[in-house]
């Protein structure tokens, strides 16, 4: 059972091109038909840009589906925001919790 696309969601693109460079898009509002999209993260592009996708797509397998709009504890939205900021090619686990654990200092 797919769950209906709403803003909010974060979406890993799993197309050939794009799995590899882990590109993550934030549905920043549903139509009719297509999907605005901010572009997260992208290790081999631009992210803070915007774009479009088809409703449809994206509720396909062409996309995993990674956090919903429901995820909206402060405390995780803190530690995926640190997480984000250091994630790159070559992050080691003890830079995720480091982050994680001055982001938790931080609160």
């Amino acid at each position: 059972m797919r769950v209906a696309v709403t803003e909010g969601q974060l979406y890993r693109d799993l197309a050939p091109g794009m799995k590899a460079r882990d590109r993550r898009l934030r549905v920043l509002a549903v139509g009719n038909s297509r999907v605005e999209l901010l572009v997260e993260h992208d290790l081999g592009g631009r992210s803070g840009k915007t774009t479009h996708a088809s409703l449809v797509r994206l509720a396909s397998r062409a996309y995993e589906l990674i956090e919903t709009s429901l995820d909206q504890d402060p405390r995780y939205l803190t530690l995926l925001s640190a997480i984000s900021a250091v994630h790159r090619p070559g992050t080691s686990p003890a830079d995720y919790a480091r982050a994680a654990l001055d982001a938790l200092d931080a609160c």
